[in-house]
């Protein structure tokens, strides 16, 4: 049974006194009840007793009224059952949706907050307001570390396993060591940190933000969900993930964020060549491939020379089709372009390096003031013996394959020549077979002869020199794609540790992912677990994938300006992310918390579902069909420091961010328009996007509308909305609270006149929210408060419910309007004291 912790406290200012400060308030105690209880007393309302914070003595005694919904019906059914219906429907709710194995697995330390308010038919609207924090905080953040040490001892380990190397390489190689233990051993320690501080909280506050062994965890993450209820009607969810901005604290903002940093890197890298971790991942599938393929042509090749001194023409025929096959294989794995470039990259760096030894070599031995005479034609030798290598090597790799292909054929036609058949189809190219028809035909000389013909002796000779001659060409194609591949593996090593930069750089831009990522996979999982009933949704999410809709309120000036460059690449990582549904194990929550595979930059998260849920899904996700993640990246600063970026500063990078999101916005948009048009056939989508658009366009000022339109389009494309600002408190709690008053009253018609009424006592709770947070952290208790935009009749004035504390001070209650008179205040100040200043000294 679902039950409900609730704190009071009093106020010492008089009732309905708003000026009293925060802090002038007595905590009264803890108590706790049954909602059933409560909906099954005769009484309208249930005397608790109140308990100190222990949970020991027992110190006053409260009342808890229940709420009372006046409701306007044609059937006239009396007063007293509309309440009861009601209530029982929001603890059916409760209980059924939030109290699912899902839910209690990513959701703990829940607030959860009821009002009512009136819509224009003159109805009540219940709306349900819920403030969460998730065990994810932590939980991907270690799952990430893991997988990154992981990763990079896997590299360690391939770049060991390259074997005796020339002496460049072998630099190289150390360096690639040296560089990966390094970001081992810091990962093993944040991990050991992180394992330590997760045993006792969920949770990153603000305060912690440039915390060292913290700086994998996002800040301040909690998910904002809203339910409106109306009496003739069920409930429906909004969404929003608010946590302060993806970025490294730690290591602060004075040489700028990631993408300034990446920028500087880049400018700075070498021109020596570079494999990305595809081509490195290739690369290591080709050697395996070739160390599986090898022994077993080799070993085929043994049996078919057996199988010649049995007169076994069926087993013959058996061994030689296997064969055909598996060289077919490795021919076709030989054939690869990176193969081929790579040996290319090779001879030419080899060259370069004799070359300037060579060079290097002559200039010492020549008299000191006749070393210019040789540069001409040094430099001339270096261009031909590169151009002789580029030659050599396309030629020659080109022939080293196909002479695998013609041994091949050359065993196959001796092997019909010697069962009396004169021809077989082959199972190579065309061209293949073009090829190797002037090395068959020279075997083939002489009359064909039949098994009667022949003695058992003669066929073991005839093959014997056959594949002797493809056991060579196998080995020395093994030899020089061994070569090449060591080289992709080796280079993609060094490429992976240096393309991101220093270790400081690397560590600042997995930190920043790892935030946003606990961010985002949050979001998806709320939006999965409240689509699972529509069929729509779940064909959008493996036709076209999930947007995540990222709203910045970042400014352009100081600090902020390396946090949003942080932000940006942290939310263009993202889209290298996947999902997958697979079937958890059982339902305790450890088994329902998202798991990560693959490397960085092919990251797939693994989201279970219990058996049932899972059965009923379709057969594209139940297969492990992979979900790809959109994200957009839409920011709009707000505040004071905004206003002298816009006066004095710069904010093209505000206006750039803005410009690239509508553009992917607009492409997942059509997307989704050409693959499921009846999701996206709604004519209001192409009117949001025109109009968010032309609101970027304009580049007005402190333009909000950009954030409002993009919010729009997401919902509308059942995407996952996130916001977020420096640490997610004043700039945050003020765009939610006016998002969920402009969803109540354009989707649920609130009235005009409620609509202030709404948004102050929303604003209001966000005070109420964070105390109970930070008085009850330790309790675990989820923590329930009912308000409305009248207090109930009856209601002791002096026992007011946490939630209807006096206001927050004015500082968490700016309002935009406000910000900018004050901005120009400030402007104008500043002109009056130099003119002052001005007219002083002279």
């Amino acid at each position: 049974m679902h039950r409900v912790t609730m704190a009071c406290i009093r106020c010492l200012g008089p009732p309905g006194d708003n000026s009293s400060p925060a802090g002038q308030r007595n905590f009264l105690g803890l108590t706790s009840f049954s909602i059933r209880d409560l909906l099954k007393t005769k009484e309208p309302h249930v005397s608790l007793n109140l308990r100190t914070m222990e949970g020991v003595n027992e110190v006053r005694e409260v009342k808890v009224f229940r709420l009372q919904m006046e409701v306007e019906s044609k059937d006239k059914t009396p007063r007293e059952h509309k309440c009861p219906a009601l209530c029982e429907y929001l603890h059916s709710s409760v209980h059924d949706k939030e109290n699912s194995p899902m839910m209690r697995a990513v959701l703990c330390a829940q607030v959860c907050k009821v009002y009512r308010f009136q819509a224009e038919d003159h109805r009540w609207l219940l709306v349900r307001e819920q403030m969460s924090e998730t065990p994810l905080s932590f939980s991907l953040p270690k799952l990430l570390l893991n997988m990154l040490i992981q990763e990079h001892t896997r590299r360690v380990q391939d770049v060991k396993e390259l074997g005796d190397l020339s002496p460049q390489w072998e630099e190289l190689r150390c360096d690639v060591i040296s560089h990966c233990n390094h970001l081992i051993g810091c990962y093993q320690e944040t991990l050991a940190d992180l394992e330590n501080h997760s045993a006792s909280s969920s949770f990153k506050s603000s305060s912690s933000k440039s915390d060292c062994h913290l700086q994998f965890v996002p800040t301040n993450l909690h998910s904002q969900r809203m339910e409106v209820t109306s009496p003739d009607s069920t409930g429906v969810w909004y969404e929003i993930m608010t946590f302060g901005a993806p970025a490294d604290h730690h290591q602060a903002f004075k040489q700028g964020g990631l993408k300034r940093l990446l920028s500087k890197h880049t400018d700075h890298r070498g021109s020596s060549a570079s494999y990305s971790q595809d081509e490195s991942s290739r690369a290591r599938e080709l050697l395996a491939n070739v160390a599986q393929l090898q022994p077993l042509i080799f070993g085929l090749a043994e049996e078919l020379l057996s199988a010649s001194l049995e007169l076994n023409v069926t087993r013959l025929q058996q061994i030689l089709d296997s064969l055909v096959q598996e060289t077919g294989q490795f021919v076709h794995a030989l054939k690869d372009e990176l193969v081929k470039s790579a040996l290319f990259a090779v001879y030419t760096e080899c060259s370069a390096h004799c070359i300037y030894s060579s060079r290097a070599k002559s200039n010492a031995m020549l008299p000191n003031n006749s070393p210019s005479s040789q540069d001409g034609p040094t430099s001339a030798r270096q261009h031909d013996a590169i151009q002789r290598n580029m030659e050599y090597d396309e030629e020659e790799w080109d022939t080293v394959w196909a002479n695998v292909a013609k041994s091949l054929n050359c065993i196959v036609a001796m092997v019909n020549r010697l069962q009396g058949r004169e021809e077989r189809p082959q199972v190579l190219t065309p061209s293949d077979q073009q090829d190797s028809t002037g090395d068959s035909n020279s075997h083939n000389t002489g009359p064909a002869s039949s098994p009667s013909s022949l003695s058992v002796l003669s066929w073991q000779e005839q093959l014997l020199p056959l594949v002797v001659t493809l056991r060579d060409c196998v080995r020395e194609a093994v030899g020089k794609a061994r070569t090449a591949m060591t080289f992709v593996i080796l280079h993609g090593a060094a490429t992976a540790s240096v393309a991101l930069g220093t270790t400081q750089l690397i560590q600042r831009r997995h930190a920043v992912f790892s935030q946003a990522l606990s961010a985002v996979v949050l979001g998806f999982l709320l939006k999965l677990y409240g689509g699972l009933d529509d069929v729509d949704f779940l064909q959008q999410l493996h036709r076209v994938g999930v947007l995540a809709e990222f709203e910045g309120l970042l400014s352009t000036y100081g600090d902020e300006v390396g946090m949003l460059e942080d932000m940006e690449v942290g939310v263009a990582d993202l889209s290298g992310v996947t999902f997958t549904v697979i079937e958890a194990k059982t339902e305790q929550p450890d088994h329902l918390l998202p798991t990560l595979s693959g490397t960085w930059g092919t990251l797939v998260v693994k989201v279970p579902l219990p058996s049932e849920t899972f059965a009923s899904l379709p057969q594209e996700l139940k297969e492990g069909h992979l979900i790809r993640l959109h994200p957009v990246f839409f920011n709009i600063g707000i505040n004071q420091q905004q206003s002298l970026a816009e006066r004095f500063g710069d904010s093209s990078l505000q206006e750039r961010l803005n410009q690239q999101s509508c553009e992917r916005l607009k492409a997942y948009c059509d997307a989704l328009r050409d693959k499921l048009p009846e999701i996206a056939g709604d004519q209001m989508l192409p009117d949001l996007l025109s109009s968010l658009d032309h609101c970027i366009e304009n580049k007005k000022r402190k333009n909000v509308e950009v954030l409002w339109m993009a919010a729009m389009v997401c919902r509308k494309v059942n995407g996952i909305r996130l916001t977020s600002c420096k640490s997610a408190k004043d700039r945050t709690a003020m765009s939610v609270t006016l998002e969920q008053c402009v969803l109540l009253r354009e989707q649920h018609t609130l009235s005009q006149q409620d609509f202030s009424t709404a948004l102050d006592c929303m604003r209001r709770s966000r005070l109420s929210w964070g105390q109970m947070l930070g008085c009850y952290a330790q309790t675990g208790f989820t923590v329930s408060v009912l308000d409305s935009g009248e207090c109930p009749s009856g209601l002791p004035g002096s026992w007011l419910p946490l939630c209807l504390a006096p206001k927050a001070p004015r500082r968490h209650l700016y309002p935009v309007a406000f910000l900018l008179v004050t901005s120009h205040l400030l402007v104008l100040w500043l002109i009056l004291s130099l003119v002052i200043l001005l007219a002083k000294y002279q």
